[in-house]
């Protein structure tokens, strides 16, 4: 693998070496998931907005044999009103955030606030149809990552994690580095670590297809051509709740990814994911692998 060195030790070694990390299939299909995973998520909210309640089994908006377990609404509070966030019998308020959020200078009744929302303002079938369109374009985006990383040997290569990582000792200590924000330097940051890997994967092979297959599960047009899809998922309301968590857990990730971008390293972070390449940082006493 080529690599670029720029700055040089007095014993002619290198501080930095810049390696080519990322192929341009991983990245483009990187930044169109970002893309498609934005819109996804605020066209989303603008759906579950139009009825703010998870149900388990057959039932739900249609018939109510059994009460919503998690619920985000607004209820009378004196002159004015207050948002509460239910789950189970514990109820939150959370005025201002869920429930009930400022618009046009006044609250108003809204699951998820109008700022978060595609589009906007409160409209169903628009946001329906921005939902389908980047879930079309994202399923697409996500085969062809997925052929890449079986034709190309991404996956075996970059995200399968060694028998050497798995190990209960090795865990344990990248769990510990992890806390104390302690992050690999010179040849061991050439790969991913296991807990990305493993991470990594329970996304791309377990998560992101539970997301989309629950999303089709709530469509009476697949439901027509794959009526066990409803069966897997013990009915339409179940499938809508899983495809809410397994949202949520896309959402949990994201957030942790992006945090580890910042205390890891920004620009050498995004270079690697814009160029491909990824800056390498030794001590003096290390050697370079070219």
């Amino acid at each position: 693998m080529a690599s670029v060195t720029s700055g040089v030790t007095d014993t002619a070694k290198p501080k930095k070496v810049l390696f080519y990390r990322h192929s341009v299939a991983v990245r483009i299909t990187h930044w169109l998931n970002v893309l498609c995973l934005s819109f996804l998520l605020m066209s989303g909210l603008q759906i579950f907005n139009a009825h703010p309640n998870l149900y388990w089994g057959q039932y739900g908006a249609d018939a109510l044999p059994d009460p919503s377990f998690i619920s985000i609404g607004a209820v009378e509070d004196g002159n004015t009103i207050k948002g509460v966030t239910r789950i189970g019998s514990l109820s939150v308020n959370t005025t201002g955030v869920l429930g009930a959020s400022t618009e046009d200078g006044e609250l108003s009744p809204r699951a998820f606030p109008a700022w978060i929302t595609i589009p906007s303002y409160q409209d169903l079938a628009t946001g329906r149809r921005w939902h389908f369109f980047f879930a079309w374009f994202f399923v697409i985006n996500g085969l062809v990552y997925l052929l890449y990383g079986l034709i190309g040997r991404h996956f075996r290569r970059d995200i399968v994690p060694t028998k050497d990582q798995l190990t209960p000792s090795h865990l344990a200590q990248e769990i510990a580095d992890h806390a104390r924000l302690k992050f690999p330097k010179g040849e061991k940051a050439r790969h991913y670590n296991s807990l990305q890997k493993l991470t990594y994967m329970a996304i791309i092979f377990i998560i992101l297809p539970l997301m989309v297959l629950t999303g089709l599960t709530m469509s009476p047009g697949f439901n027509a051509i794959f009526p066990w899809l409803l069966d897997v998922f013990g009915g339409r309301q179940s499938a809508r709740t899983l495809h809410f968590i397994s949202a949520s857990l896309i959402v949990i990730f994201v957030i942790v990814h992006i945090v580890m971008v910042l205390v890891s390293g920004v620009w050498n972070n995004l270079r690697s994911m814009i160029t491909g390449y990824y800056a390498l940082k030794f001590e003096q006493k290390d050697e370079v692998s070219k």
